[in-house]
C-alpha cells in the first residue's frame, strides 16, 4: 500500500516536465498543480528543465543556412508551493513557462530575420476540493493565471532609400486566463484520473523599435492568440511497486492563424495557420528500494504545421529517476531524447519555402520536493 502512494508521487513530475517540454507548437512545461496531491500540511517543488530542439535546416533559397541548425537551447523554470486549509481543501501558487521558443539564423534568412524568440511566464493560484466518494475520493481543481507575454525580434527591414536596415524590437502584454479540472483517485491503489482545462489568452503587446541606422525609435504593436487546451492524465498500480502511466493533451493551435505587428504605421505578419495539436504519452515507473525509483516513457506529438512553417511531428523517449534523501526530500533527474521528423513549407513562392532536416534534440531536468 504505501509502495503505491509513494510512486505516485515520484511519477507525477518527473514525467509531466519531459513529455511538456516537446508539445505541439510552442508548448512547454505546464504548471505544477499535481502538487495539490501531496500530503502534509505543506509542499514545496520546484525544478527547472533544459531542452535543446536541435533543428536542422534543410533547403533554403538562402545558401548560407542550408543544413544549418536554427534553434537554440531554452531553459524551462517551473515551481510550486502548497497548502492545506483544511483536510479537504488545498491551494497552490505555481510559476511555470508554458510557451516558448527561440530561433537564431547564422545569416538574415529571406524575411528579413536573424533572431526571433518569445516566451510566456505564468503565475498561477489553483486550490482543489476532496470529496469522499465510494474506496476514494472525487476532487474538483478551479483557478486563476496571469499570463507574461515577451517577444523579441532581430533582423532586417526595407527602408526607402537606404535599403534593408538592422531593425530590432520588443513586445510585452499581460493578459488573464483561468483552469478547471476534475477527477477521481483511490491513493492505496495509487489510481488517480483526472480532466484539466486551461483557456487560452488573448495578447496585445506593445513595444518600441530601434533602427540604429536612422537613430530612430518607432512605436510597436501587436496582437495574436495563445491557445486553450485539455489534458487527461491517468496512472495506476498495475503490482507491488509497479505503476503505469499515460497523458492524452489538445491543444486549440488553430487559432493561432497569424502574429500581427504594426512597426510605426507599417503591418506585417508571422504566418501560423496551425491546425490543432495532440500529445500521446505513456510509461510505466518501479519502486526499487525505499531510496530509488525509475520510470521511463515515450511520447509522439502531431506536428501542427499546415505548410506554412516547419513544426512536424516529434517523437520521444525518457527516463528518470527519483531519490528520496535523509532529510524527506525527493531528488529527480529525468532525461530524453527527441526525434524532429523532417517537413517542407508548401505555401510560399515557388522557390521561397524552406524544409527542415530530421534531427534529433535532448531534454534534461533536475526537481526537488519537500513535504512539511
Amino acid at each position: 500500500m504505501n509502495n503505491f502512494l509513494v510512486m505516485a508521487g515520484a511519477v507525477s513530475l518527473a514525467m509531466g516536465i519531459s513529455t511538456a517540454a516537446v508539445a505541439g507548437g510552442f508548448q512547454r512545461v505546464t504548471a505544477d498543480t499535481d502538487i495539490l496531491f501531496e500530503d502534509g500540511k505543506a509542499s514545496f517543488r520546484g525544478g527547472v528543465t533544459y531542452f535543446d530542439p536541435n533543428r536542422q535546416m534543410g533547403n533554403n533559397q538562402v545558401p548560407g543556412l542550408r543544413n544549418t541548425e536554427y534553434s537554440n537551447p531554452e531553459w524551462l523554470p517551473n515551481f510550486a508551493a502548497k497548502v492545506s486549509l483544511t483536510d479537504d481543501f488545498r491551494c497552490a501558487a505555481t510559476y511555470s513557462r508554458p510557451f516558448s521558443a527561440n530561433s537564431e539564423y547564422d545569416v538574415m534568412n529571406n524575411r528579413g530575420k536573424l533572431e526571433e524568440k518569445f516566451h510566456v511566464d505564468e503565475y498561477g493560484a489553483t486550490c482543489a476540493y476532496f470529496v469522499p466518494v465510494g474506496p476514494g475520493r472525487l476532487f474538483f481543481l478551479g483557478g486563476l493565471f496571469i499570463s507574461d507575454f515577451n517577444y523579441d525580434f532581430g533582423g532586417f527591414t526595407a527602408v526607402p532609400f537606404l535599403g534593408m536596415t538592422p531593425l530590432n524590437f520588443g513586445l510585452e502584454d499581460s493578459g488573464l486566463g483561468y483552469r478547471l479540472g476534475f477527477g477521481y483517485e483511490i491513493p492505496e491503489k495509487a489510481f488517480r484520473a483526472q480532466l484539466l482545462y486551461r483557456s487560452g489568452v488573448d495578447h496585445d503587446p506593445d513595444g518600441t523599435a530601434y533602427l540604429p541606422r536612422l537613430n530612430a525609435t518607432l512605436p510597436v504593436t501587436g496582437s495574436g492568440e495563445l491557445p486553450q487546451s485539455l489534458e487527461l492524465r491517468v496512472q495506476t498500480g498495475i503490482a507491488q511497486d509497479w505503476l503505469a502511466f499515460g497523458t492524452v493533451r489538445w491543444i486549440d493551435w488553430s487559432v493561432l492563424d497569424t502574429l500581427d505587428i504594426n512597426l510605426g504605421g507599417k503591418p506585417f505578419s508571422n504566418y501560423y495557420y496551425w491546425k490543432d495539436g495532440w500529445t500521446v504519452s505513456g510509461g510505466v515507473a518501479h519502486k526499487f528500494n525505499d531510496a530509488f525509483t525509475g520510470l521511463v516513457g515515450v511520447s509522439w506529438d502531431r506536428g501542427v504545421s499546415t505548410g506554412w512553417d516547419m513544426m512536424g511531428d516529434t517523437f520521444t523517449v525518457n527516463a528518470g529517476v527519483s531519490y528520496k534523501d535523509k532529510w524527506g526530500g525527493d531528488l529527480k533527474f529525468t532525461g530524453g531524447i527527441v526525434h524532429n521528423e523532417a517537413i517542407e513549407e508548401t505555401k510560399y513562392a515557388p522557390g521561397a519555402n524552406s524544409s527542415s532536416k530530421s534531427s534529433n534534440g535532448y531534454i534534461l531536468q533536475v526537481s526537488y520536493k519537500k513535504n512539511f
